[in-house]
């Protein structure tokens, strides 16, 4: 389809493709996300707290579930079913969730941002990184141009691509009008899925206000800002009509700024975006105030950061701590997305979570790389544009006071503090994966998340609550459920495993195993549909806080308080371009846990604090997955 790509004037290629079904042609006719049953919420409620809690502790909990269940939670949850009525436009999480984020006042360094790196380049000379970030650029200037001129195709997911993925069905669908479209769609087992949160990918920025931040989004900008050395620096990529600028001409341009020999400065302005967010709000305050405006609106307005990195990738754990949170001169944590690329080329994206989730993120990474290595815009044997760089390329001064410096001085104490507490840690489990667990008949995910609950019960002797995350972008503002990985089912396996395995047959433990999947499968379909309890609890209680009702009794229960004090957090994404994802412990005592079920591997990733042993942890994963497997594959295991 090459002739079909937009070519500008320049001679390259202007969109990644032009799809026959316009971008947004779902969007409209997307169902609705369903606000689940009070009475289905309260048993699944009950049901993820069995495993944590003693018989007296449950007994208790189960009482003021179902005293909130006949009186203060129906309230509350018909208000809510009201609400939703009165708003047909989005979902009833969307308001909520937003004010979760951007109301919090922690760090969004290793609190809210995620990582995920891209592959290398299947053809090494293309690692180098002027030659990558050139590509990698041009190819993400393309995908923002796709998806604003309704070109990029819609994202769907397929559960029968023979059918629903095809030119025929396209060619026929395009013309369904919009508020009907996703009834086409759904007869041929495909789901599209809501795109309203892409248009945040570009051109966006978190602003840190006092008590609540805000976003920001400026579409009529048209320069980046790359970050080297801890120095700002803009330029144009797209020209007064929309045109990208020559491929070559980028090149020249980031070539410029790699051998600019400025010093770092003294007060990197980064760290500023790794503080506490009352404190940013009113150092940013001071910045607007000491002459900065212009400077500043520069930053928050540009397309997306560009990072670059003067050193090399040493390993997967050096790469995790480069992506996850880097140096902090080097970064803008509240740019919607960082584009960091290291001296050897290496590559990943550090994302801001408040604005949208890793699905619309991994969309933005799968295309980027797939033209990136397909289509590159320049080669190693590409000469830059002979262009005067000097003029084209600005670098940013920051106006700074005293008060200013000691600002950044103190946020750089304190990120090198929390950098410092933060360890990663990883394994690649190499005997066995997706194609084997499949072939048993069990769930990919559902063993993983086993081999977790497994892994911290031999190492700790305790089961604690676990939060696995869920997308539910098939609903219009979707955002995410909770799936509750930890249950009596899980419980009553690794107990099997790790305390009695002696007492079972291989059989039994199949068995075992067996049940686990098959109950994991449940609740993954119900979180997808909607129909977990978290999100509703969360909405129930946000009314009643909104309403300025007394919290009720029910979320003063410590069992609610612990329950949401998820120790095991995890998240799950596969992908051609990802190399490996990763986010910090979201609770001073928690694991971080990244994970990967491939066709015959399975690669984790996990991060902690000090009064956890993450490497520890790892290793009993490994020994869960290990017997797992080992039992499936009917072979008997030694303690």
């Amino acid at each position: 389809a090459g002739w079909r790509r937009g070519y500008s004037s320049a001679g390259a290629a202007e969109y990644l493709h032009r799809s026959i079904v316009p971008t947004m042609h779902y969007q409209k006719s997307l169902p609705r996300l369903p606000v689940p049953k009070l009475e289905d919420t309260i048993t699944r409620y009950l049901n993820a707290q069995k495993p944590l809690l003693n018989d007296d502790q449950f007994r208790k909990t189960e009482e003021l579930a179902h005293q909130f269940e006949k009186g203060i939670g129906r309230e509350l949850h018909e208000q809510l079913v009201a609400q939703d009525n009165r708003n047909k436009h989005t979902s009833y999480i969307t308001g909520p969730w937003f004010d979760m984020y951007l109301k919090s006042r922690e760090p969004v360094v290793l609190n809210f941002n995620a990582f995920m790196s891209f592959n290398p380049d299947p053809k090494s000379e293309y690692n180098d990184q002027l030659i990558r970030a050139t590509n990698m650029t041009v190819s993400a200037v393309r995908f923002m141009k796709t998806f604003r001129a309704g070109y990029l195709e819609p994202e769907v997911f397929h559960l029968n691509p023979e059918k629903s993925d095809t030119e025929i069905f396209k060619k026929i669908i395009r013309f369904v009008p919009s508020s009907l479209s996703w009834f086409g769609a759904y007869m041929v087992n495909a789901y599209p899925l809501d795109m309203s949160q892409y248009f945040r990918l570009f051109n966006s920025t978190r602003l840190p206000k006092l008590n609540r931040d805000e976003l920001y989004t400026d579409e009529k900008a048209k320069h980046l800002l790359v970050l080297r050395n801890g120095n700002f620096y803009i330029f144009d990529v797209l020209d007064k009509d929309g045109n990208m600028l020559k491929p070559s001409e980028i090149q020249a341009h980031l070539k410029y700024i790699l051998s600019d020999s400025s010093p770092a400065p003294a007060f990197p302005l980064g760290y500023l975006s790794s503080e506490n967010r009352d404190t940013w709000a009113l150092l940013r305050k001071n910045l607007l105030d000491n002459g900065n405006e212009e400077v500043l609106q520069k930053v928050d307005s540009a397309l997306f950061c560009l990072s670059l990195d003067d050193f090399p990738v040493k390993d997967f754990v050096h790469l995790s701590h480069t992506m996850l949170h880097g140096d902090g001169a080097n970064r803008w944590y509240d740019k919607s997305f960082n584009l960091i690329i290291t001296k050897d080329g290496t590559a990943g994206i550090n994302f801001e979570h408040s604005w949208g989730d890793g699905v619309a993120v991994l969309r933005f990474q799968n295309e980027v790389f797939k033209d990136s290595t397909k289509a590159p815009a320049v080669s190693p044997q590409s000469q830059p544009a002979s262009v005067d760089s000097s003029t084209a390329v600005r670098k940013l001064d920051f106006k700074l006071n005293d008060a200013l410096k000691a600002g950044i001085t103190k946020a750089k104490q304190k990120f090198d503090a929390s950098v410092e507490g933060l360890s990663l840690n990883q394994i690649r489990f190499h005997e066995g994966g997706k194609d084997l667990l499949k072939q048993k008949k069990v769930s990919p995910d559902a063993v993983a998340q086993l081999a977790f609950q497994m892994a911290f019960l031999r190492q700790y002797n305790q089961t604690v609550a676990t939060y696995e995350s869920c997308s539910t972008a098939a609903f219009k503002h979707g955002r995410t459920e909770t799936i509750r990985p930890a249950s009596v089912h899980t419980k009553k396996c690794s107990e099997a495993f790790v305390r009695e395995l002696s007492k079972h047959s291989t059989e039994e433990l199949q068995k075992l195993v067996e049940e686990c999947s098959k109950y994991h499968g449940r609740l993954t379909k119900e979180a997808a549909m909607g129909q977990g309890f978290d999100r509703h609890l969360f909405s129930l209680r946000y009314l009643a806080l909104s309403k300025g009702i007394a919290l009720p009794d029910f979320y003063q229960d410590q069992a609610y308080a612990r329950l949401n004090h998820n120790i095991i957090s995890t998240s799950t994404l596969v992908s051609p371009a990802v190399q490996l994802g990763g986010f910090g412990p979201v609770v001073a005592d928690g694991f971080g846990v990244g994970y990967q079920v491939h066709d015959d591997w399975i690669g984790c990733n996990v991060s902690s604090y000090p009064t956890r042993n993450g490497k520890e942890y790892l290793q009993c994963v490994y020994k869960a997955l290990e017997d797992i497997f080992n039992v499936l594959k009917g072979k008997k295991i030694g303690s």
